[in-house]
């Protein structure tokens, strides 16, 4: 059983700031519209250098894949063009997509790929959000069962106009894990990658553990809570990430897919799991699931926990962490 430790307050993941040693190596660099982070111990200077250049590369790799921001992106042009046509694309966009109907199916379409279809309607930075009347002409075409992938020729093509996909709640956390195996074969046995509210860590440090912070989600200089954790993955979703205000509301990019509303009844949800696309999925499907039908979601899940703050700032914990006392 985990034990959640220092209760500090009433959630992007915080990791605790160390003090630095001559083996420990450190880089980060904005990707992926995030702050993407690799520390590792190595007694080979070289070898650090190159496997953390490995992690930048497969960062960078990926959000050249994957982005919606990008035009030329694979992604991109599943969005321009798969309703006309199967648009090929590489087998791990296949691969991503597949294990995002597997989070869709268990959580009965909470999670759902095609929320794009509405939310590019938003715009967080200019603070714009669509009308009623957008909403609801584009709210048809939020639906993972008319995304058609075929894993033989490697092709995915959409089965209504209007249908677009995003995987901004799935992709990071893909990468994560792609870079932590990368840095196993090279041959590295103590390290953390993470990717905005996305982290998996490698072994321990050096016989302790790692001391991994969560976030208050209205003070970035708080967090509720701290916990020590090793080999283990990590992810945040918080209404904070992108997000404004007007008239005292919330607008925020974790969109319900039967709505097209932001999700309200939560501020945050931390997931703990084996691996980072399973706790990244995790951490969107329960935002939306809200805490009770999200909680009894977690308790069906083997080897998977969650911090909750609800909407009033309350924290809930899943059975297998042991809230501070």
């Amino acid at each position: 059983m985990r034990t959640a430790l220092n209760i500090l307050s009433t959630l992007s993941l915080v990791i605790t700031p160390v003090l630095a040693h001559a083996e420990w190596f450190h880089r980060e660099e904005a990707i992926m519209g995030t702050r993407v982070a690799v520390e590792l111990w190595s007694d080979d200077a070289s070898l650090a250098e190159r496997a953390m250049d490995a992690v930048i590369a497969e960062m960078r790799r990926t959000d050249e894949l994957m982005s919606t921001y990008k035009p030329e992106s694979q992604l991109s042009q599943v969005n321009a063009h798969a309703f006309e046509r199967p648009v090929q694309v590489d087998r791990e966009i296949v691969d991503v997509v597949t294990r995002s109907f597997e989070f869709s199916r268990l959580s009965d379409g909470a999670f759902d790929i095609t929320y794009a279809s509405v939310g590019y309607l938003y715009d967080y930075r200019a603070h714009r959000r669509p009308t009623g009347e957008q909403v609801a002409a584009a709210l048809p075409a939020v639906d993972w069962r008319q995304v058609q992938v075929d894993p033989s020729a490697n092709t995915i093509r959409f089965l209504r106009q209007g249908v677009r996909i995003d995987l901004g709640g799935i992709a990071k956390g893909y990468a994560v894990d792609r870079c932590v195996e990368l840095l196993r074969g090279m041959g590295i046995r103590h390290a953390m990658v993470n990717a905005g509210g996305d982290t998996r860590l490698l072994g321990d440090r050096r016989g302790k553990p790692w001391i991994v912070g969560i976030r208050d989600p209205r003070s970035d200089a708080r967090v509720v809570t701290r916990m020590p954790l090793a080999d283990e993955a990590i992810s945040t979703s918080g209404d904070y990430e992108r997000y404004f205000e007007e008239d005292g509301v919330r607008y925020h990019h974790i969109l319900v897919p039967g709505t097209g509303e932001s999700a309200r009844a939560v501020r945050s949800v931390t997931i703990l799991g084996s691996d980072a696309t399973q706790t990244d999925g995790l951490s969107t499907t329960v935002f939306v699931l809200g805490v009770e039908r999200g909680m009894q979601l977690v308790s069906r899940l083997p080897g998977v926990e969650a911090v909750i703050v609800d909407g009033d700032g309350r924290i809930y914990y899943s059975d297998g962490l042991t809230p501070p006392g």
